[in-house]
């Protein structure tokens, strides 16, 4: 499969920095006079940082990609040396990432005799760790990594583990179902761990705020991508996420939650186009609510 990301030519980068700020994912960092891409997996190869750069180093790319390969990654980290590789690995830490770290580590430290640095210190400094002392499993290490400050902190994915505390008996407050963030397409990435395997609720943006119990109804145990195929734009880079979330994160099922307004129903359509296109095979359930949230229909597709 196809997949945009972007490209930086390091002859024509300055080292300015302008296109840092505006990499929402966080998926740029400046290092040793340059602007380097240190995480593929959060570049979602829509190009905003494309306009800041003033020298024109940056362009998009498309080229065939297979899923996320970390052990790929790190070793092409490795050659652009000791601080690009640690930025990678603070990167996967700060977007809870562990198990793409942990894969990192394990390349590292079996080819530490061919690399031109000491990947145990490299490790150390990723972890924000003070010793330096030959790395255990990262899992039970991944909370003591510090914050990289590389990009927008509002886009910035993060797995949210649901509260499951019981409501108050006076306000009927419900806990949050919301497992992963972001949630709208344009920033979602189809690679990240927390979509691997799993049950997608892809909701039209007006839904949730017609339902009073959205969250205990529609969204638990799923996780969550918003979008409105009337006003958003780059409809296309949503097919191919959501083709990339069918053959290489291997979904389980779709769960398509519309509004009774005619635009919704080109969210429907999207998904049957990508599971036209996908090589595998998934459930898809289509919902659809009135604006005064009541299930109008409810059919496997």
């Amino acid at each position: 499969m196809k997949r945009d990301i972007i490209h930086i030519n390091e002859e024509l980068c300055d080292g300015c920095g302008l296109c840092i700020p505006n990499c929402h994912e966080g998926a740029l960092q400046l290092i040793d006079g340059k602007a380097r891409l240190i995480s593929d997996l959060m570049c979602d190869g829509l190009g905003a940082c494309i306009g800041h750069c003033p020298q024109g180093a940056i362009t998009i790319e498309s080229r065939e990609a297979d899923a996320y390969n970390e052990t790929e990654v790190i070793r092409q980290m490795a050659v652009k040396g000791k601080n690009t590789v640690i930025a990678h690995l603070q990167h996967l830490l700060d977007h809870d990432e562990t198990g793409f770290a942990e894969e990192g580590i394990n390349w590292l430290l079996e080819n530490k005799k061919s690399l031109d640095f000491d990947p145990v210190q490299a490790i150390a400094m990723a972890r924000g760790e003070e010793q330096i002392q030959e790395p255990v499993k990262i899992g039970a290490m991944a909370t003591t990594a510090p914050a990289a400050g590389c990009g927008c902190a509002g886009s910035a994915p993060k797995e949210i583990k649901p509260a499951f505390a019981m409501a108050s008996p006076k306000l009927q407050d419900q806990p949050s179902e919301l497992r992963q963030w972001p949630v709208q397409f344009h920033l979602i990435n189809p690679g990240a761990s927390y979509f691997r395997g799993a049950d997608i609720l892809l909701a039209a943006d007006c839904s949730a705020y017609t339902i009073g119990n959205f969250h205990s109804k529609f969204l638990k145990g799923k996780s969550l991508i918003i979008a409105c195929p009337k006003l958003d734009t780059g409809l296309d880079s949503y097919l191919q996420k959501l083709v990339q979330l069918i053959d290489n994160s291997m979904i389980n099922t779709i769960h398509v939650l519309v509004m009774e307004v005619p635009c919704c129903g080109g969210l429907i359509r999207l998904v049957q186009q990508a599971t036209g296109i996908a090589g595998r095979k998934v459930p898809v359930k289509a919902t659809v609510i009135s604006v005064n949230g009541e299930v109008l229909s409810e059919d496997w597709l």
